[in-house]
């Protein structure tokens, strides 16, 4: 494990000392830490919870299409969902 010294002053100090205090973080290495990982966002080096759930929601689609394609699932028309799940309408 490598640490890291950080010396902080003026405005910067401030800042984190109010997160501190308003219990935002418990410790100033735990908010520096998120602080990185925010501007790794910003900067596109680290996939926001967003982009992750678009990901995936992209790849569950593609695997639909392809299960659809291949006549290993089929849809279903409105009457047959109505069918099948009356409690839902």
């Amino acid at each position: 494990m490598s640490g890291i010294f950080v010396h902080l002053e003026g405005s910067v100090e401030q800042v984190l000392n109010r997160l501190l205090d308003a219990g935002f973080f418990k410790t100033k290495a735990e908010a520096v830490r998120a602080g990185i990982l925010e501007l790794g966002k910003d900067y596109h080096v680290v996939k926001s919870n967003e982009e992750i759930l678009d990901e995936l929601a992209v790849a569950k689609m593609e695997k639909m299409q392809e299960e659809l394609k291949s006549g290993g699932k089929r849809t279903l028309t409105l009457n047959e969902v109505r069918k099948k799940y009356p409690e839902a309408f």
